[in-house]
């Protein structure tokens, strides 16, 4: 089969499309024929060896994190699927590899695909909707009633995580384009911000909860909107000692991580706030709650409309590093 592989972690990233073996799967993982899969930002971290402190690697490493496919093979534990069931997943952090014909999947990150979604679509849907459902529910523990505000939240993370929220009863708030309004609150926010007429730190205030999708550079203003006790949970910042607590990392990575994310911790602390950090882990029984949301509020995530062949990795991964895709840029087999 073709995978698209990597042999070193490199600044500047050559993808190679491999022929290799089809993949044996054990009594708990199930085969699937791939038919589309994601190119995330993920994937330029894994890389260029950014997260190699959370993950490491061994060579040649099949890229992806994220997949739609059809069922070929199902191990003799494995219960809930059968041969033929369209399947989507966010693959496990320690077996990625999504680029590729064929991948073994252990089981319990695996959910049947949205009745409403294709393989196409369905294939932007699983990392970002995880990415939303264990942001809101573990990490900020959020409760009916509280606000969300979501700066930057007019993309992919957004159309996932607008749903998300008001399944779970909250006031919703998002920034982003003007091109985006429509679309955003139609997925069910409550309060829109244009970032090009309205500065959102200097109208909100007392906001329960913050989820960050720009990075540092946005840290101090994200802080400011939250109320004593909140939280800012990023996707972007970096990681501090309480994420390393939570993977269960061992104990120099703790020390590691939290000399890295203190100066966060700091400013947050100095707020009466908590930050928080996430990465997010396989889990197909949440997938499945992802896909009732997703089903019952109709949302269809956008995709590139560029088409890409696993040939293309290279240019696909150029498109999310450096262009201006309209949506989640997929491989299709």
């Amino acid at each position: 089969m073709k995978a698209a592989q990597i042999t070193q972690y490199a600044k500047k990233i050559t993808v190679a499309v491999n022929e290799i073996p089809v993949p044996d799967i054990n009594d708990r993982e199930v085969l699937v024929k791939v038919k589309a899969a994601a190119v995330n930002h993920l994937e330029l971290l894994i890389a260029t060896g950014s997260v190699k402190l959370i993950q490491d690697y061994k060579f040649p490493l099949t890229l992806g994190n994220e997949l739609t496919g059809v069922i070929e093979k199902v191990g003799k534990n494995v219960r809930g699927f059968r041969v033929g069931d369209a399947v989507y997943s966010r693959l496990p952090l320690t077996r990625i590899g999504a680029f590729a014909e064929y991948a073994a999947i252990d089981a319990e990150a695996v959910a049947p695909l949205p009745a409403h979604l294709d393989f196409v679509t369905g294939a932007a849907a699983a990392l970002t909707g995880l990415t939303a459902y264990q942001g809101l529910r573990e990490q900020l523990e959020a409760r009916p009633g509280e606000s969300v505000f979501i700066p930057g939240g007019s993309g992919s993370f957004g159309q996932m995580a607008v749903p998300i929220a008001k399944s779970m009863g909250l006031h919703v708030i998002v920034s982003g384009s003007p091109s985006a309004r429509e679309r955003t609150l139609a997925a069910g926010a409550d309060r829109y911000i244009d970032y090009k007429t309205e500065s959102y730190w200097e109208t909100l205030e007392s906001v329960d909860h913050v989820i960050d999708t720009l990075g540092p550079d946005e840290f101090e203003r994200e802080l400011a909107v939250l109320k004593p006790g909140g939280r800012l949970l990023s996707l972007r910042t970096g990681p501090n000692k309480r994420f390393a607590q939570d993977l269960g990392l061992p104990f120099w990575k703790k020390q590691l991580f939290g000399l890295a994310g203190a100066k966060y911790d700091r400013r947050a602390g100095k707020k009466n706030v908590q930050y928080r950090f996430i990465f997010v882990r396989s889990d197909g029984q949440q997938l499945r709650e992802v896909s009732r949301i997703l089903e019952e509020s109709g949302i269809v995530p956008a995709v590139e409309p560029a088409e890409f062949r696993i040939e293309q990795i290279n240019e696909a991964l150029s498109l999310v590093a450096n262009g201006h895709p309209r949506g989640k840029v997929i491989i299709r087999f």
